[in-house]
């Protein structure tokens, strides 16, 4: 049989470090066993699906390089929602309901003031077609529920391990509103069945949707795909994570400059028992992952992370994958791959090349302390104007301790700092063939 997994985004907003998870496990899935990966956007919510959304969602997909088999929405599907929902009510598994959210509100406060699980008490299965004429009568919208068997519902979870649910502690799930909108629980079923899909990966929080979902399927006469539920992710202290994820969307981590493989390889082993290291692509990440090793306690997450593996992976591109950018930056031709060879080692971002450049061309505000400035004012004069051959450094230092009698880190250092404007940075014998120009000086 072939693997068949998806990843189900609904297009109303940004996708986050959470919803990566749960894309790149079910590729990872899907691209170990030579099978498919379907991207299925779940926009059956009108009102606030949007299709700049949707294109950024396979955007972002594409920058992380994890490509789809094909795409499926399920706004194009809703005549197959209609037919399997009318199979549940001949089946006598759908029934319509009327309550009021006010009254249903009611409903759960009363069982939880009684110490009992707020289940539906499906008053609506003892409305004869009269009592339901005349509901309709009065303004009231019918609404669907999926009539569960009240059994244990099991499955061996990927990640979780073996899980039992008692269906009777649990409401029968609505499936269609008032307006007529499908709800996830049931078109994602439907899609799941029709698509052939063979392993869901999703977030613990969806665990009760899997039990509900499973009974569907049954009763749809199908065969529940494997499922796993990934542990859901924390802030760097345990905190809730949820409130931050606004901040935490791959859109918002790409415009930081965090790498692509960084990212990826980070949430590929969060969570894991193996150790986080950086891969420079999706075929060593595939080689490595292993959902057994996953465990189900929350999983800490400190976004800070991903800045030693992104200034890792930006330290091995070759040269190709930046020759443009560093064009860009008016880095002469003949200077650019040398510079990107010093300044590749002093970057966490790419966007940090940007002062580097500024600083060999147009040279650097010079940061001398008052305790240095008579030395530094005798050892500039000794330094002829740009360009600078590869012995520069050398030559420059060997004069200035020979006139000065000064050495080691107190002849070194103000001498950095007058050039560069820093106390760190490349060793200077490499940065000084590349400056073009010092600041106050033609």
């Amino acid at each position: 049989m072939t693997t068949v997994t998806r990843f189900a985004p609904s297009p109303t907003g940004y996708i986050h470090v959470g919803n990566l998870r749960t894309a790149l496990f079910a590729w990872l899935i899907a691209r170990k066993a030579g099978g498919q990966f379907i991207l299925r956007l779940d926009d059956t919510d009108r009102e606030r699906s949007r299709p700049e959304y949707a294109d950024a969602i396979m955007q972002d997909l594409e920058w992380l390089g994890l490509t789809w088999d094909r795409v499926e929405r399920q706004s194009d599907r809703f005549d197959r929602y209609e037919a399997a929902a009318e199979s549940l009510r001949r089946a006598g598994r759908f029934y319509e309901c009327f309550e009021s959210p006010v009254e249903l509100d009611l409903k759960r406060k009363k069982l939880l003031n009684m110490h009992r699980p707020p289940v539906y008490d499906r008053a609506a299965l003892a409305l004869s077609a009269f009592d339901k004429d005349r509901l309709r009568d009065e303004g009231r919208e019918g609404y669907w529920r999926f009539m569960l068997d009240q059994e244990r519902i099991e499955w061996n979870d990927g990640i979780m391990g073996p899980i039992s649910i008692d269906a009777a502690s649990l409401s029968d799930p609505v499936l269609i509103r008032t307006d007529g909108q499908v709800l996830y629980t049931f078109a994602s079923s439907v899609d799941d069945l029709q698509m052939g899909v063979t392993h869901i990966v999703r977030g613990a929080d969806h665990v009760t949707n899997t039990a509900t979902q499973i009974q569907i399927m049954l009763a749809l006469g199908g065969r529940p795909p494997a499922f796993a539920h990934h542990s859901l992710l924390t802030g760097p202290q345990g905190e809730e994570l949820s409130k931050r994820l606004g901040t935490l969307s791959l859109r918002d981590l790409r415009a930081r400059g965090i790498a692509p493989e960084a990212l990826l390889s980070l949430m590929a082993r969060l969570g894991s028992s193996q150790p986080v290291a950086l891969r420079m692509s999706l075929d060593e990440i595939a080689e490595g992952f292993d959902l057994s090793q996953f465990g189900a306690a929350p999983t800490k997450l400190d976004p800070d992370d991903l800045l030693p593996l992104t200034r890792e992976c930006n330290q091995h591109l070759p040269f190709a994958a930046v020759a443009e950018r560093i064009r860009g930056l008016g880095i002469p031709e003949a200077l650019a791959e040398r510079f990107w060879a010093v300044a590749s080692q002093n970057i966490t971002v790419l966007d940090d090349l940007a002062p580097w450049a500024a600083l060999v061309l147009e040279g650097a505000e010079p940061l001398v302390d008052p305790e240095d400035a008579d030395f530094v004012a005798a050892a500039t004069a000794l330094l002829p104007p740009p360009p600078y051959g590869d012995t520069a450094w050398a030559e420059w230092t060997a004069k200035v301790k020979a006139q000065t009698g000064r050495k080691g880190r107190a002849l070194f250092m103000p001498l950095r700092k007058a050039l560069t404007g820093q106390a760190q940075g490349p060793e200077m014998a490499d940065l000084m063939p590349l400056m073009q120009k010092l600041r106050g000086r033609d």
